[in-house]
């Protein structure tokens, strides 16, 4: 069996598995050199935390067994097609490779797809309906916010 099966069906097993335990149906495999190197479910219901997304836990914990927030040449392995938040993070994260077993059309019929927070975020941002806006705060006496994390930085 070819490796990106193997590892799907991982993801399959710990999204069946979750399922199984009052969870839900997502699971999430990081490997890197054709070794796993974490895993992930989704624990939602379990912990109430709507981030708790199966690819967010599986980050998590390969960012803590490698030591490093940089997960480059790391690939996800995925039961479900990844939301826009998981997508983003394994781009923050520097993941250029993932593969997932379910589609969202296939989600659909179950309530489980992301397609409409695709679309969503696809508009322009002035017509979506979460409206972010900056709205400027620095006190006149202080040194900006991120001028001062940079000086920190230096000074590590």
């Amino acid at each position: 069996m070819p490796e990106e099966q193997r590892f799907l069906r991982e993801a399959l097993s710990l999204a069946r598995s979750n399922m199984e335990n009052g969870g839900r149906p997502f699971g999430a495999v990081v490997v890197k050199n054709g070794e796993v190197i974490a895993t992930g479910v989704n624990e939602m219901v379990q912990t109430g935390d709507p981030t708790s997304h199966a690819e967010l836990n599986a980050l998590r914990s390969a960012a803590k067994a490698l030591g490093t927030l940089r997960l480059e040449g790391c690939a996800v392995y995925a039961s479900g097609q990844p939301c826009p938040m998981c997508l983003a993070a394994m781009r923050m994260a520097g993941i250029t490779e993932i593969a997932y077993a379910h589609s969202n059309a296939q989600a659909e019929p179950y309530g489980l797809s992301t397609a409409a927070i695709y679309t969503e975020l696809a508009r322009p941002i002035a017509e979506q309906a979460m409206r972010p806006r900056h709205v400027r705060l620095e006190a006149q006496d202080e040194v900006p916010l991120y001028a001062a994390w940079q000086k920190l930085q230096r000074t590590r």
